[in-house]
């Protein structure tokens, strides 16, 4: 029987240079909670199947869209058979796909199906922008129905991007995915969000993610290094133990959508039972330390009580 107040933590070790390490044992792992140790009840070194949401960055620059257009058929060929992934997109509204399958033909079809294209203007999905999956009882706003497409992109001189929100509708879709599966979602973005189209704000989005056990990967596009265009992408990734890369190229693009299938897929996942901190609270933090040197982890910052397994 599964504790009531089970905290389970996926956990990625990697080098100084960025190789993960695959050989790390239970007793070499502390895991805090609220700044207390607690016991590590289990410890599993053992692959998952991914259950993945592609959020694909609709409204890109055309340099960049073409370098993500060209490659973003590689993602495919990183899954094994056992993951399933489901292709989305967004721009002002998020743009759902046709759900999630382990075919990897099917992905291949919908990905050549959808392309990113300056030529014409992003709509709102048919009906208006509430159709699609629900949030406390209404529909989420900016989500269109399954089995519809945008009519691609336009270029904004303001930022009326809702990255915010397609993340939340992504994790959405990740919901009742099985507890037997990584639940990720693969954000291929140039990081642009314009806050006030957002309906769903940043802490609200990150509540969801964690409540529902998600990480975020995420594909920093585009040549803003200097800038802080891609801050949200940072939070996102920092908060729920995920992973950001930066690309310009399509053939690094290529590189990484593999490596992150295999990161997300080959974590350590740690599980105790909380003890000594304060219940009534429903946020904690959470550090994960090894005792190996000169390594690298990386977990999720914290979760919330209220989103543990029963």
């Amino acid at each position: 029987m599964v504790p009531s107040s089970l905290v389970v933590v996926p956990v990625t070790v990697k080098d100084g240079n960025g190789r993960l390490i695959p050989d790390l044992r239970r007793e070499e792992f502390r895991v805090f909670e609220d700044n207390v140790e607690q016991r590590i009840s289990s410890f599993s070194a053992e692959a998952f199947p991914l259950s993945m949401v592609v959020l694909i960055d609709n409204d890109l620059k055309s340099k960049d869209a073409e370098q993500v257009e060209a490659s973003i058929k590689s993602v495919v060929a990183g899954m094994s058979t056992a993951d399933e992934a489901s292709i989305c997109r967004f721009d002002q509204f998020f743009h759902e796909g046709k759900g999630f399958t382990a075919n990897q033909d099917k992905l291949l079809t919908e990905l050549q199906r959808t392309p990113i294209d300056e030529s014409r203007p992003s709509t709102a999905p048919p009906g208006g922008p509430f159709n699609g999956p629900s949030i406390n009882g209404q529909a989420a706003p900016g989500v269109n129905q399954p089995d519809q497409y945008p009519s691609t992109r336009v270029i904004h001189e303001q930022h009326t991007k809702t990255l915010d929100d397609a993340v939340y509708a992504a994790a959405q879709l990740l919901e009742d995915r099985g507890r037997d599966r990584r639940k990720i979602i693969l954000l291929i973005s140039d990081g642009q969000n314009g806050a006030k189209f957002n309906t769903n704000p940043y802490a609200n989005v990150v509540k969801e993610l964690l409540r529902n056990n998600i990480s975020v990967f995420s594909v920093a596009v585009g040549s803003a290094y200097f800038d802080r265009k891609f801050n949200r992408l940072v939070e996102y990734t920092h908060a729920t133990g995920g992973d950001i890369y930066y690309a310009l190229k399509r053939g690094t693009m290529e590189e990484l959508y593999s490596r992150i299938a295999e990161e997300a897929r080959h974590e350590y996942t740690l599980y105790y039972t909380p003890e000594r901190t304060d219940r009534a609270a429903d946020y904690h933090t959470i550090e994960v330390r090894v005792e190996r040197e000169g390594l690298n982890v990386t977990a999720r910052e914290g979760y919330y009580a209220s989103g543990l397994q029963k």
